[in-house]
């Protein structure tokens, strides 16, 4: 395959647009407004769903765009913005829901599966687990989560340094979402393609080491490879990785990441030649 066409098809809709969410904060018909112009020299092909919150449903009536759903209640509030997306006529794309009983990961992840029973639709469902390394709640949550065919979400930086995990930390949220076959999107802190130390001090993930070290697990590489490609800081050592390997691939794993900007991953994609 070559690089062109397979990268190409590897960012096509990788982006989940979160303008109106920190550190972005846009508003939200402003944020609605500019998903529609965005043309595609400025990244549109790059862009899939817009995402908002459950609570924004009633003050979008009538865009034409694919909506993904952050719900921000519990298991019992997920029937609610599906049947009043449909009563507004919306696109909706997706849910996401995080779990918050930390003391029952499992019991709370079977609490969201029972509560999808009662949705009349089939739609893609993300279920955030907590930001913590491996321990025997977390995967038993992620064995009900893959048990019942929903997706994963994992977040991935935020306003303070507490919300970056460790790259062992990720490596190892990426093997077990792999190891279950389930598919995985994650959020925040991905605005860059390549892992660098932010002006805020902060030590952020690339979006492009995260789709690489997803590829390289996914054929079976040791968790040690897979941490040293999230730690990996060089540009051109990315690029060169990335020309040999099916990237389009590994988006049947690590579906797309929200991020309040679109033009940063756009213009870094653009200034390493990947499109």
């Amino acid at each position: 395959m070559s690089l062109e066409t397979g990268l190409n098809q590897a960012w096509r809709a990788i982006v989940d647009d979160a303008a109106i969410f920190p550190p972005g904060n846009a508003p939200l018909h402003e944020a609605t407004a500019a998903y529609g112009a965005r043309t595609a020299a400025e990244g549109a092909d790059l862009v899939g769903s817009f995402v908002l919150k459950d609570t924004d449903l009633p003050l979008v009536r009538g865009v034409q765009m694919p909506l993904s759903v952050v719900v921000t209640g519990g298991a019992g509030q997920l029937a609610g913005p599906v049947e009043l997306g449909h009563r507004l006529g919306l696109h909706l794309a997706g849910l996401e829901i995080a779990l918050r009983d930390l003391d029952d990961l499992a019991g709370n992840a079977r609490r969201v599966v029972a509560a999808l029973s009662q949705v009349e639709d089939d739609l893609p469902v993300f279920v955030e687990l907590p930001q913590a390394p491996l321990s025997s709640g977390w995967l038993a949550a992620a064995d009900v989560v893959a048990e019942a065919e929903l997706s994963l979400k994992f977040r991935t930086g935020g306003l303070d340094a507490s919300a970056y995990p460790s790259v062992e930390t990720l490596a190892g949220w990426i093997d077990a979402s792999l190891d279950r076959e389930t598919a995985f999107k994650c959020t925040a802190g991905l605005h860059n393609a390549v892992r660098h130390t932010g002006e805020d001090g902060f030590e952020h993930h690339g979006f492009l080491n995260v789709l690489l070290a997803t590829r390289r697990a996914f054929d079976g590489a040791p968790i040690e490879e897979v941490v040293a490609l999230l730690d990996q800081r060089s540009p051109e050592a990315l690029v060169a990785a990335a020309t040999d390997q099916d990237l389009a691939g590994a988006r049947r794993w690590f579906t797309s990441f929200g991020s309040c900007s679109v033009i940063e991953p756009w213009d870094d994609l653009r200034q390493l030649g990947l499109i």
